[in-house]
């Protein structure tokens, strides 16, 4: 693009030139657009995609006109992608509702379901804080980290409870 400096889109946007913010969006949107649907759910690119355009036009008074305007937006996307996954709710399945597994040849296996059965009376023995934590983490497929968010407790508190329950869950099942 050439002109002046004053004329670039960094500076028209940076001094709050409307058309500059289309420009922008016409320009950089299908970049960014790529760069979100690495991090977001494919249904909630878009909105994302807005939300950014639309903290670029509100915080334009923030960016600095001499420096790359595609690092401070691919910036700003990264920020709001975190943003929106964080206030995501990790989906969590109740035990009950996950079906029996299949045996070698495709038929219920007893010794299996018998071995699920005695796991399931072993966690339901556990105090609720150690069998959450293991729930999310075995059945949840949740990392500690995402458990202490979901929970919103220390880190340090679901590797203690994670590793309590476990300690006291193979002492019930040994003695079972």
């Amino acid at each position: 693009m050439g002109g002046t400096m004053e004329t670039t889109l960094e500076f028209r946007l940076a001094a709050g030139d409307t058309g500059a913010l289309g420009e922008c969006y016409r320009e950089h949107s299908p970049a960014v657009r790529s760069y979100l649907r690495k991090l977001v759910p494919p249904q909630d690119v878009e909105d994302v995609l807005q939300v950014v355009f639309t903290e670029v036009w509100r915080f334009r008074h923030r960016f600095d006109p001499g420096r790359s305007l595609a690092a401070w937006l691919f910036g700003i996307a990264h920020n709001r992608a975190v943003d929106h996954l964080r206030a995501r709710t990790p989906t969590t399945v109740p035990l009950e509702a996950v079906p029996d597994p299949a045996g070698h040849d495709g038929r219920r296996d007893g010794d299996e379901l018998a071995d699920r059965d005695r796991v399931l009376r072993a966690l339901a023995a556990l105090p609720q804080v150690q069998r959450q934590a293991i729930e999310l983490a075995y059945y949840g497929d949740l990392t500690q980290r995402e458990i202490a968010e979901h929970l919103r407790v220390p880190l340090g508190t679901v590797k203690a409870r994670t590793a309590r329950g476990l300690h006291r869950l193979s002492a019930l099942l040994e003695a079972a």
